[in-house]
C-alpha cells in the first residue's frame, strides 16, 4: 500500500504517513495504521513510548509559508512563548505572518519560575518587552501546559474571542505548543486518542494538525520555527536532558570579586572583570553544573576538564564543533536597576544593579547573548 493509497497524516506529529520507506519520515508499519483509529508514524511511537530522538530533516521555509498563510484568513493567533526564554522564542516578523488577526499571549513555563516570584511584576514585565516588540496583543496568560496550571483561562478566552473562527497556536520549536493544545483538548472533550506527540526534543511536529473543536472552529497546531541561536538548538539530546528546567529553578547566588568566573556547564563563562564583591544569582536547571573559578585559570581549566568537570558536552560523544567556538561579548552594566544578563537557551544571571560592573560573557558563536530589565 503506498502513501497515496493512505491519504493518512500522523496523528501525532501531522507529517503524511508512508509504509513503505522506514528510514523516511512519515514510516509506520501497515497493520498498526489500520488497526489504530488515530494513526501514529514510528517516530511519534518511539517519542512517546520510549523518549527516543528521531531527527528528521527540517525546512524552515515551508514553516513560514504556513504562518504567512495565516495572514489571509480570518483567525484567532495564540502565540506560544517560553517564560525561561522569551527573547529566544519571541518569532520575529509576528506581525507579518499573522496580519490583523488577534493575538492572544501565551507565557508558558510559568511553573519553572521560582515559588517566590512575584506574578504581577512577571506580566508586567512580559507587557513591556511586547510593546518594545511593536506587537499588540489582545491577552497575556502565564500558564504551565505540562502542568495545566492556567489552561482553563486561555480556553475561555478563546471561546469568547474566537466563535466559529480557525485558532491557529504558533511559536518556536519547543516552547510547548503541542502541550498547551492537548490541554485544550482535554478541556473541549476531545478523546483523548486524539492528544499531540510532544517531547523535550525541537522540532516534534512536523506539519499542521486540525482538530474541530466542538462548537466552534478548528484549532491547528503549527511546527515551529526552528532557530539557530539558542543553546538548546546546537547541544545533544543528553545535553539537551541537562540545560532543560524540569521543576522549580532554585536559583543560586554567587558572591564574586573582579577576577573571578562561572562556567554554566561546558556552554558559557561569566567573567566578573571590574567591579566591587557582589551577588551573581545564576537561574538555570537545577541539574546543570555551575562551577566557580579564578579569572585567570579559566582558559586552562576548559582545555583540560571540558567534557568532564564542566558539562556539557561530555567526553566522548561527539560534540557539535559549534559548541567550542566561543565569541566573547563585553556588557558595562550602571548601578540603578537590576539586569538580567541572558544566554539563550541555558538560563541568566542577574546583577542587582547596585554597582557599576563589567563583565564578559563567552558563548558559543552564533547564541544570542543580551542584557535586559531583570524578569523577577
Amino acid at each position: 500500500m503506498s502513501e497515496l493509497d493512505l491519504d493518512l497524516t500522523c496523528s501525532g506529529c501531522g507529517i503524511v504517513i508512508q509504509t513503505e520507506e522506514k528510514s523516511e519520515p512519515g514510516y509506520a508499519p501497515l497493520n498498526s495504521v489500520i488497526e489504530r483509529e488515530f494513526p501514529v508514524c514510528q517516530r511519534c511511537y518511539r517519542i512517546k513510548h520510549y523518549n527516543e530522538v528521531a531527527p528528521v530533516p527540517l525546512n524552515n521555509a515551508g514553516f513560514q509559508k504556513i504562518l504567512s498563510d495565516i495572514g489571509r484568513r480570518n483567525a484567532l493567533v495564540v502565540k506560544v512563548v517560553d517564560l525561561f526564554d522569551f527573547a529566544g522564542s519571541w518569532v520575529k516578523d509576528i506581525k507579518k505572518y499573522v496580519g490583523k488577526n488577534p493575538i492572544l499571549l501565551v507565557a508558558n513555563k510559568a511553573d519553572l519560575l521560582p515559588r517566590s516570584t512575584n506574578w504581577e511584576r512577571v506580566e508586567n514585565w512580559l507587557k513591556y518587552e511586547v510593546k518594545k516588540q511593536g506587537v499588540e496583543v489582545d491577552q497575556i496568560f502565564l500558564v504551565s501546559a505540562k502542568k495545566r496550571i492556567e489552561i482553563e483561562n486561555v480556553k475561555t478566552a478563546i471561546e469568547a474571542r474566537a466563535g466559529k473562527r480557525d485558532v491557529y497556536v504558533v511559536g518556536t520549536a519547543n516552547v510547548g505548543k503541542s502541550t498547551l493544545i492537548n490541554g485544550l483538548l482535554n478541556l473541549f472533550g476531545e478523546e483523548e486518542g486524539a492528544e499531540l506527540t510532544t517531547s523535550r526534543y525541537p522540532g516534534t511536529t512536523l506539519s499542521t494538525i486540525s482538530i474541530e473543536l466542538p462548537g466552534h472552529g478548528r484549532i491547528i497546531d503549527t511546527p515551529g520555527i526552528m532557530t539557530k541561536h539558542r543553546l538548546t538548538d546546537l547541544v545533544s539530546p543528553k545535553g539537551l536532558r541537562d540545560i532543560t528546567p524540569e521543576a522549580y529553578i532554585n536559583p543560586k547566588t554567587y558572591q564574586l570579586n573582579d577576577g573571578q568566573t562561572l562556567f554554566l556547564g561546558g556552554l558559557a563563562r561569566v567573567d566578573y572583570v571590574e567591579g566591587p564583591k557582589q551577588g551573581f544569582t545564576v537561574y538555570c536547571a537545577n541539574q546543570l553544573n555551575v562551577h566557580r573559578t579564578k579569572l585567570e585559570n579559566a582558559d586552562e581549566l576548559y582545555a583540560k576538564h571540558l567534557g568532564t568537570l564542566l558539562t556539557p558536552p561530555y567526553e566522548g560523544e561527539e560534540i557539535n564543533p559549534v559548541l567550542t567556538e566561543w565569541v566573547t561579548h563585553s556588557f558595562t552594566l550602571k548601578s540603578g536597576h537590576p539586569q538580567d544578563v541572558v544566554i539563550s537557551g541555558i538560563g541568566w544571571v542577574t546583577l542587582r544593579g547596585q554597582h557599576y560592573t563589567n563583565v564578559r560573557i563567552h558563548a558559543p558563536k552564533g547564541v544570542d547573548v543580551h542584557t535586559r530589565r531583570a524578569l523577577i
